[in-house]
């Protein structure tokens, strides 16, 4: 399988999108304007205030910024100025990094748990555990554990991601080598800075997004002229092995955005009602709990109404759900409506496929049953937010400017 990165601008925000042969199966939007505190961001930070009752912290990364900080999940923070001699205290100053974006009326999320990720591991001082995605199997597995396992410590854990699949060893062993010298560095000058000083600063997501796909069959990173700068910048800092695969768009007759028609990939993507060939349809609708999908019969009216009908449409909608759930970047639960089906056997199958379709996805998604109702219960890692709440969020803020 090809895959192809594509980088550009759709009025003030910056468009990625995934290519898959040609079809786009993944689409990120983000507003580099709007990206002050990101996801990934490390300070010394400031408690300004704990509140028992839900055993969590108001911490200062910047004056008037403050962010959640669960104390419960951070059991060994790292305070780079003490003032008590309780485990917390208001006016501690300590090493926190953001772990969420601020959302709507909710502050941003901070983590003693550093995180140091690159394209093939992240090295994590919460967890001190090796881990490995569960997409790297067999042989390969047992390779990669037995070449890390050497670079075990106390002091940090790493988890193995799924890019490392079809590479050597001992480039894993060399990028997590770079990372463990990064944290220790950090660690070491975080004692001689001031509070609210920002030590290491997350790239840009859409830079990051470079990083973070899956990189198996990736050929070509076409990036618009304007942007083409600062990835080529940022690929030759961190990922220099993809240079070769950097092309420069200039065509200025035809955008790039146009040439892929991404405006329409995102009105569909944010549509809720999904047409199939056959004359289906899915209706998508998520909300604050989880997101529902209905699979309808809609104009599909070819044939008897039997199990073999409705297998064909339920087939059909299992592979688009699952491409949907990619393209708008859905997480948490997910409940997929099909057409009601007599034959256990038929029932079976519609799963076994629509396991399959899931298992495309590099976001861990697990089918996890079908209820008592019919309803299939899938469940999806959250790795950023959904495409529907990054647009309107965008929207937003545009017209406030």
């Amino acid at each position: 399988m090809k895959r192809k990165l594509v980088i550009t601008k759709i009025a003030e925000q910056v468009v990625t999108a995934v290519l898959e042969n040609e079809e786009v199966v993944e689409i990120h939007v983000s507003d580099k304007d709007t990206e002050a505190y990101r996801v990934g961001n490390i300070y010394v930070g400031k408690v300004k205030n704990i509140v028992p009752n839900i055993q969590a912290a108001f911490i200062e990364i910047a004056n008037g910024v403050e962010c959640y900080y669960s104390i419960p999940q951070n059991p060994s923070p790292h305070f780079t100025q003490k003032v008590g001699k309780k485990p917390l205290c208001i006016g501690d100053e300590l090493l926190v990094q953001i772990q969420k974006e601020a959302v709507k009326t909710k502050v941003p999320t901070v983590t003693s748990n550093l995180s140091f990720t690159g394209k093939y591991v992240v090295l994590t001082s919460g967890i001190k555990k090796i881990g490995i995605s569960s997409k790297i199997t067999g042989e390969k597995r047992a390779q990669i554990q037995e070449t890390v396992e050497v670079l075990r410590s106390e002091r940090y854990g790493f988890i193995v991601r799924t890019n490392a699949k079809d590479i050597p060893a001992d480039l894993v062993k060399e990028e997590l080598g770079q990372l463990a010298e990064s944290y220790m560095h950090l660690v070491e000058i975080a004692q001689s800075r001031k509070v609210f000083s920002c030590l290491l600063e997350a790239p840009f997501t859409y830079l990051s997004n470079i990083r973070d796909i899956y990189q198996e069959g990736l050929t070509d990173i076409v990036v618009e002229e304007s942007l083409f700068e600062d990835v080529k910048q940022y690929l030759a800092k961190e990922q220099p092995e993809d240079l070769e695969k950097l092309v420069c768009y200039a065509d200025r007759q035809l955008p790039l955005y146009k040439l892929y028609s991404l405006e329409s990939v995102i009105s569909r993507a944010l549509s809720e009602r999904v047409w199939m060939k056959s004359g289906a349809y899915l209706v998508i609708q998520p909300t604050e709990a989880l997101t529902v999908i209905d699979v309808n019969t809609g104009k599909c009216i070819a044939g008897k109404k039997d199990d073999e009908v409705y297998m064909k449409i339920n087939l059909e909608a299992a592979k688009e759900a699952a491409k949907q759930i990619r393209l708008r970047n859905l997480s948490g639960i997910i409940l997929i409506d099909f057409i009601n089906l007599k034959s256990k056997e038929c029932t079976k199958d519609l799963l076994e496929v629509f396991q399959k379709e899931l298992r495309k996805d590099p976001v861990q998604t697990i089918l996890v049953d079908m209820t008592g109702l019919q309803l299939v219960e899938v469940t999806r890692k959250k790795v950023r937010k959904p495409l529907r709440e990054v647009v309107v969020s965008a929207k937003e803020a545009n017209r406030r400017k």
